[in-house]
């Protein structure tokens, strides 16, 4: 590919290649000797080492983003401002979200009629079903804000454990600004150094986005064509309107209204960073590319961008709660089961529980649908349903997420502005 094309472009026509390839090498067959071959030692290998690349830089990056992201924000009034104004447009749009995925699953009624022997057969034959409910994480409240706190940071660093990761690296921010000696001066010297470490990483694994997403892309269509996407595509048409509704008239209008920024500039600005996440399905795996596209392409303040970016990858999941909450009324309605009004709200309330404490991974937000499953008394093993079209909505829901963090970090710089401008104002009162 050429090197004086834009990596978006490149990103694209790998996109188009994969799509393309893959198409063709389903019509040969994906049982053919040459194709499987194919598929399961080059295209298959090559887009997980890519993958594995970027999770491997995602916790160092994390860490040293929200440290410094802290220390720059300079007081503690500022941050607490920062964090308060996050937190609450995050819950505000993640229940908009979640409100548009009811109304929509409302309209269309994608799981009306569904059969009940497929149903049966869905559940019986999926094993991969059955995992996912086993493995599915506790929606507690109290549960979830004790597990943000982490007894041991380096076991939950080795869990996965990205919330508790956060909250540890938090504090210590907190602390460099409360106590700014040599020594904790110093030691901001040294995360600052990790960081342009990481970034530096980042920047040489970021060249191979465009092959990594031909060959992602190639093995995914080559194996399932779209006959999954026929068998379920009511569901899925319900999914992608839902995303569209929200990515394409909430979050411009959002960004225009309270972010003072042009929707055209913003996703011209951000499409790097949401193709990015559309071929990995990864929000944290993304976020290199985010906080990269903020602060160069959309010129947001370092210490907004990554105070507000970093806790976004693990909480500010706009197209996972909608998602959510979308599959879950149809796995209600394929089942026959009546919800009423405040049994609704409830799962609106767990699926804004369940998007924040979602990993960023492909497939993150199966277990948590198979709790609220559990909590409405729907056999959570009818995910087994949607299993052959979730990796494809797994990549629109999470184009969804990363958009939202990116339009997040752009209100929350906007709303700092104008306080950081009234400041003195104030002061002179």
């Amino acid at each position: 590919m050429s090197a004086r094309w834009p990596l978006h472009w490149k990103v694209l026509l790998g996109f188009a290649i994969g799509i393309g390839g893959g198409a063709a090498a389903h019509l040969i067959g994906a049982d053919n000797v040459w194709i499987a071959g194919l598929i399961d030692y080059v295209a298959a290998p090559a887009g997980q080492l890519f993958l594995r690349l970027l999770f491997m830089l995602v916790l160092p990056l994390m860490f040293s983003a929200l440290i410094l992201g802290v220390t720059e924000i300079g007081d503690i009034a500022s941050l607490g401002r920062i964090g308060w104004r996050t937190l609450l447009y995050t819950v505000t749009v993640t229940c908009i979200a979640i409100g548009i995925g009811l109304f929509v699953v409302h309209l269309l009624q994608p799981g009306r009629g569904m059969d009940p022997e497929m149903l049966q057969q869905a559940i019986a034959s999926s094993g991969q079903a059955k995992a996912i409910t086993e493995a599915r994480p506790s929606l507690s409240v109290v549960e979830m804000l004790l597990g943000i706190v982490p007894r041991n940071v380096v076991h939950a660093a080795a869990e996965g454990e990205l919330l508790a990761v956060m909250f540890f690296a938090l504090m210590i921010g907190v602390a460099i600004v409360l106590k700014p000696t040599p020594a904790t001066l110093r030691f901001k010297e040294m995360i600052q150094g990790l960081n342009e470490i990481v970034m530096t990483l980042i920047g040489l694994v970021i060249r191979l986005t465009p092959y990594a997403v031909a060959a992602l892309m190639f093995a995914l269509t080559a194996r399932f064509g779209w006959e999954l996407l026929a068998k379920l595509g009511h569901y899925a048409f319900a999914v992608i309107l839902a995303i569209a509704l929200h990515m394409f008239v909430v979050l411009p209008a959002w960004v225009r209204l309270m972010g003072g920024m042009s929707p055209l500039r913003f996703f011209r600005e951000s499409q790097e960073a949401i193709l990015t996440a559309f071929s990995t399905a990864s929000s944290t795996g993304t976020l290199p590319t985010t906080l990269k596209v903020a602060e160069q392409n959309l010129k947001l303040p370092p210490k907004v961008a990554r105070f507000v970016l970093t806790i976004g990858a693990s909480a500010n999941h706009h197209g996972t709660a909608l998602f959510e909450g979308l599959t879950t009324l149809f796995l209600v309605q394929c089942f026959g089961v009546e919800l009423g009004l405040g049994q609704q709200v409830m799962v609106l309330g767990l699926c804004v529980l369940g998007s924040i404490g979602t990993a960023g991974v492909p497939a993150g937000s199966l277990p948590v649908i198979a709790m609220i499953l559990t909590y409405l008394h729907v056999p959570p093993e009818g995910i087994a349903l949607i299993l052959g079209v979730d990796r494809f909505l797994d990549m629109c829901r999470t184009a969804l997420n990363v958009t939202g963090d990116l339009a997040t970090a752009v209100v929350v710089a906007r709303r700092e502005d104008a306080s950081a401008l009234a400041l003195p104002a104030n002061e002179a009162a």
